[in-house]
């Protein structure tokens, strides 16, 4: 009833107050309903309903400028500025993204995908605020579970010097994808349960305020001493970075809200609002699994369970299986994730050896550079992070692993095209930029036993090793073809003449695929694992040389710094008269989608590649024989 008079930004505030929990339920359902026919990130969007409805309230949007961290919990702003149309192509080719875009609206002030930037990018929005001699008010709203991050905290320094208003959301959940763990989840654990203080500063500091407006300062002072009373320690931490705190207050309670947003504003310097929020709330099944239901595929509304089940294992059931064996085996081997416990299959890990597993929290550098120290003390550290996830440690696998040449393993989930995240989630960069470093062996299974294979490879072979597979079902064809792994050797899987196709990791079964496309129109076509992006088998490369006229490499990768690239870069110097084709990503940001739809729209399916390497050969071939 309400929720169809939003049209556009500001609509909300035409609204009576008493309207505002019949549009929260109204949000929440529409949420759900859309959520369960495309899938996407159900339990955090959930969970800020009240507090996006409060933001629009208190902002003037587009001129105010809110910038979500991560952005997974955007999907009621996008809601409240008119795009619920959008949502019957959520997260497909072509429509609306998951996430804020400033392509789509131009009250999505600032694209996120990952976490721990809200701050940092909120900062320099303020910046260029003050340079430009505007007045719009900047809010970033950041997650308990994003304040793991590193980023985080080089922001709040910086923060502390501002001397002109910047507003601080910080939404509490006790939740990142998995609960949260360390230092700043115990600090903000006592500071939601100091039940004294909180009802000591209801009671007395907001009747006062309203009554004795003048007596604010001293009010202010008053409540410092109250929480160091009562909220010993964590408490005080960001008062004493120089950096106003503000409550905590109900992530509930819209009229609490807009009151401390409002206060918020008056203060001129960074102000932090500490909102306390459900994640999932209002959906049962998210409430009680939170983790699960954080990022969901399609799912039945009534029982939470999937659309369509899981009919084989993925390529993480593979690790996670492969993880506890080795666990068992050898003990010296540990695992290291960055708050993606679940995602990354290492649960089971965790319940069988919770001495020698380490969730370390949103902080992806830190995970690189502390598997480098346990490896210099002794230990044969796995570190599981997904590939989009992993760039954001270039620098530690460069200076603190590889330089030194210490045994970590780096298990790089969802490489390659992840599907319906879009640009900020697709792993196709890892083979580009691990490829640059000296002493990293960088590897990629055809299938779901050479995954496992590789595993035991790579902790026999105690120096730097990266292997990456892709995110989805296991591929279990070729399972004849699993000859013992040799370091830097490629797999001949099929040889004949004139064309090979080189295909890397999940590309060998697309070219099993071109390959019977050739062969039915006459082609001799051989067929490699490559097995290796680095070191390269130039010895298989070279012996090839000398029987094809076409090689084809095939990588889900970008072709810049790729596999691919490597390939060609080798076969220029040994066989010049060889040509090369690279399959591989050109030069772009892929957008979200079904992944078989952005392998038709990128030309690396089986089919564009067959009639890419079937044009090529008809130009190639002698007039006679056309």
């Amino acid at each position: 009833m309400y929720l169809e008079q939003i049209e556009k930004a500001n609509d909300i505030k035409k609204l009576p107050e008493s309207a505002y929990p019949a549009l929260a339920q109204e949000i929440r359902e529409f949420i759900i309903d859309r959520v369960s026919e495309h899938g996407g990130h159900l339990g955090s969007n959930l969970g800020v309903v009240e507090l996006t409805m409060a933001l629009h309230l208190f902002l003037d949007l587009p001129k105010d400028r809110i910038i979500w961290d991560v952005g997974h919990q955007c999907y009621t702003h996008k809601i409240l500025t008119g795009r619920q149309q959008g949502f019957s192509r959520l997260r497909c080719l072509d429509g609306m993204s998951g996430f804020p875009r400033r392509s789509e609206s131009e009250c999505d002030a600032y694209d996120t995908g990952h976490s721990s930037t809200s701050l940092s990018a909120g900062i320099g929005m303020v910046k260029a605020r003050e340079l430009a001699g505007d007045k719009y008010t900047v809010v970033s709203v950041i997650g308990d579970g994003s304040m793991t991050g590193g980023l985080a905290y080089e922001a709040l320094n910086n923060a502390s010097k501002l001397e002109t208003n910047f507003i601080i959301v910080l939404n509490d959940n006790n939740m990142s994808i998995s609960e949260n763990i360390g230092g700043m989840s115990k600090y903000l654990n006592n500071v939601r349960t100091a039940e004294k203080y909180l009802n000591l500063r209801d009671d007395v500091y907001y009747s006062i305020k309203d009554r004795m407006p003048r007596a604010v300062d001293g009010i202010r002072s008053a409540k410092n001493s109250l929480k160091q009373l009562f909220v010993p320690g964590p408490g005080m931490v960001f008062e004493n970075l120089g950096i106003t705190y503000l409550g905590p207050v109900d992530g509930h309670d819209i009229r609490a809200m807009r009151k401390v947003f409002q206060e918020a504003r008056k203060v001129k310097k960074a102000v932090i609002v500490h909102v306390l929020t459900q994640k999932g709330r209002g959906y049962e099944p998210a409430v009680r699994h939170p983790a699960r239901f954080h990022g969901t595929g399609p799912f039945l509304i009534e029982t939470g369970l999937p659309r369509k089940q899981k009919q084989a294992a993925d390529y993480t059931d593979v690790f996670s299986t492969i993880m506890c064996k080795l666990g068992q085996r050898e003990e010296r081997v540990v695992a290291i994730t960055a708050a993606m416990t679940d995602g990354t299959g290492l649960k089971r890990f965790r319940n069988l050896c919770p001495d020698r597993f380490f969730d370390v929290g949103i902080a992806e550098g830190h995970a690189v550079t502390f598997a480098a120290g346990m490896a210099a003390g002794g230990y044969l550290p796995v570190v599981a992070i997904y590939s989009s996830f992993l760039q954001r440690a270039y620098d530690e696998i460069m200076e603190d692993v590889c330089l030194q040449n210490l045994p970590v393993i780096f298990a790089i989930d969802r490489a390659g095209l992840v599907g319906r995240d879009g640009e900020t989630h697709h792993g196709i960069f890892d083979l580009s930029y691990l490829s640059q470093m000296p002493g990293l062996t960088v590897m990629a299974p055809k299938n779901k036993w050479e995954l496992s294979d590789m595993m035991k490879f790579a902790v026999s072979l105690h120096a730097p090793v990266a292997i990456r597979y892709p995110r989805g079902t296991a591929y279990a064809g070729l399972k004849e073809h699993r000859e013992k792994i040799q370091y830097g050797k490629a797999e001949l899987i099929e040889e004949e003449r004139d064309i090979c196709l080189f295909a890397l990791g999940n590309m060998v079964e697309t070219a099993e695929q071109v390959r019977t496309i050739l062969k039915r129109c006459g082609y001799s076509v051989s067929l490699v694992n490559a097995r290796f992006m680095k070191p390269l088998d130039v010895e298989m490369i070279s012996r090839l040389a000398m029987t094809h006229q076409l090689f084809v490499t095939m990588e889900e990768n970008i072709a810049a710094g790729g596999f691919g690239e490597s390939v060609r870069a080798e076969l220029y110097d040994t066989a010049p008269g060889v040509k090369v084709m690279t399959v591989a990503i050109r030069d772009r940001f892929v957008p979200h989608g079904d992944v078989e739809e952005l392998r038709r729209l990128l030309g690396i399916d089986a089919d564009s590649v067959a009639e890419r390497i079937l044009c090529f050969m008809k130009t190639r071939r002698p007039a006679a024989d056309r």
